[in-house]
């Protein structure tokens, strides 16, 4: 079915409205959206029925809807039982965007690699020179790092040049556990958590009372505490209380994605909810760092 430009903008924009929203989509939204006059929306909306391409829906919390004829139509699915595939801009998580569609355009040039990317969701704020990053990808598990070069806006599309491709392991967390359960009970002296680092040659550990999980700490903690001149606290007054876990059998991409999302030097890594170790973020990094050389 030929759609004119202005169409396909309404349709791209109707669907990246609902994807973030899942209600009915207003004629004034998505002429915010694509910058054009509220009276043109309406207008197309009109022609968009006849080719039974949208929907309304009435009563004062309604609007328009795709059909399945228009997810069809513009090569879009419809979400049931789609992967979501996260996009970050420079850096940081672009919400309710995801992949639709990843084309290499070049492959032969060995010094430039250009490939188009559909993405469902709003792309207007994405401008030439942003770096993206693509992934972790479903089957293959793989990350793509792009610069946009620009946009095509009637497609829903990023035109970029990619900058680095990196194939994720795809063994679960527990077979990249830097240590094995080292519990230090949380009202040690510090002198006492060091010497059972050092004794147990880790890095880090948990810190255990009452036979539950209260904290992380390392020797970082306890070179904070030296360097304020205490050598009379606990070591859990220095210890980081937030405890983030992850079950050893989940994919590797997912523990890379919490220490990112929170900043976090280390992982508590369970089986059924018990703790059996620590992943840290330098373990995550270096494997990274391997399979991208």
């Amino acid at each position: 079915m030929e759609l004119v430009p202005i169409q396909r903008e309404i349709l791209l924009a109707l669907i990246s409205i609902y994807h973030k929203t899942h209600i009915a989509v207003k004629g004034a939204e998505i002429a915010d959206l694509i910058d054009r006059n509220p009276g043109t929306v309406r207008n197309q909306m009109q022609a968009l029925k006849t080719l039974r391409l949208v929907e309304g829906v009435p009563g004062p919390k309604g609007g328009y809807k795709a059909t399945a004829r228009a997810y069809e139509v513009m090569a879009i699915g419809s979400d049931d039982g789609d992967v979501h595939v996260p996009v970050h801009k420079d850096g940081e998580l672009v919400d309710d965007l995801t992949v639709e569609n990843f084309n290499f355009t070049t492959l032969r040039n060995p010094m430039t690699c250009r490939a188009s990317i559909k993405l469902i969701g709003n792309i207007r704020d994405f401008k030439p020179s942003d770096k993206i990053e693509i992934g972790p990808t479903p089957v293959n598990n793989t990350i793509i790092r792009c610069e946009v070069e620009g946009r095509d806006d009637t497609q829903n599309v990023l035109l970029c040049t990619v900058l680095d491709m990196i194939s994720l392991p795809t063994k679960p967390v527990k077979d990249y556990m830097d240590y094995g359960l080292v519990p230090i009970p949380a009202n040690s002296s510090l002198q006492e958590a060091s010497r059972l680092l050092l004794q147990n040659d880790v890095r880090c550990a948990p810190l255990m009372e009452k036979g539950k999980v209260v904290g992380i700490t390392s020797f970082r903690d306890v070179c904070k505490a030296l360097a304020k001149g205490d050598i009379t606290s606990n070591i859990g007054d220095y210890a980081r209380k937030d405890v983030i876990s992850i079950e050893g059998d989940r994919p590797f991409s997912e523990a890379l994605g919490i220490v990112g999302k929170h900043g976090i030097g280390s992982l508590l890594v369970t089986e059924n909810g018990a703790p059996k170790g620590l992943i840290t973020r330098t373990k995550i990094l270096s494997e990274l760092s391997a399979r991208s050389a």
